[in-house]
């Protein structure tokens, strides 16, 4: 066992990780953010997505020690109740979601895909969203989520980011 640190959500956190553990393991067990989903365990279905320094990752592929002295963005990350983040808002007004299980990995997908994209086409949505599954909604809905929190932010200045963090 070793500890580790990382920055979660703009706060730095510590707790100890064992050999071959996973990031996600390691998020959900030392730090308790069980906003990350365990899906498949192999990488296939996305809903275990954070943003790991900058770009969006399935953390059950990565193994928490690698990761010492990262930068972390969950769900939680993003907006809260009173102040949700554009594509928060965006999943919430066009009904991108039923079960709700995948709603935090594509959510986290869409704003990796907008950090570096902030104006992408409806393919680049579809490759951008690609690495996560939804066995509920179709991707019709989630697709618009993502194009209507882009023309949120055109109208407000060309950022997705939350005013919050």
């Amino acid at each position: 066992m070793k500890k580790i640190r990382l920055q979660v959500n703009g706060t730095w956190r510590s707790g100890w990780a064992a050999p071959g553990q996973t990031l996600l393991e390691f998020l959900r067990t030392e730090l308790d953010c069980t906003e990350v989903k365990h899906g498949c365990g192999k990488g296939d279905c996305g809903a275990c997505t954070v943003i790991l320094n900058g770009m969006a990752v399935d953390s059950c592929l990565v193994l928490s020690l690698q990761v010492d002295g990262s930068a972390v963005v969950t769900a939680k990350g993003l907006g809260t109740k009173e102040n949700p983040h554009p594509l928060q808002k965006a999943f919430i007004e066009t009904g991108a979601f039923q079960c709700g299980f995948c709603t935090p990995g594509m959510i986290l997908s869409a704003k990796a895909l907008l950090d570096t994209n902030p104006q992408p086409t409806k393919a680049e949505i579809r490759r951008g969203l690609s690495g996560n599954l939804c066995r509920c909604t179709g991707y019709r809905k989630i697709e618009e989520a993502v194009t209507a929190a882009v023309d949120y932010s055109s109208k407000n200045h060309g950022s997705t980011e939350d005013s919050t963090h």
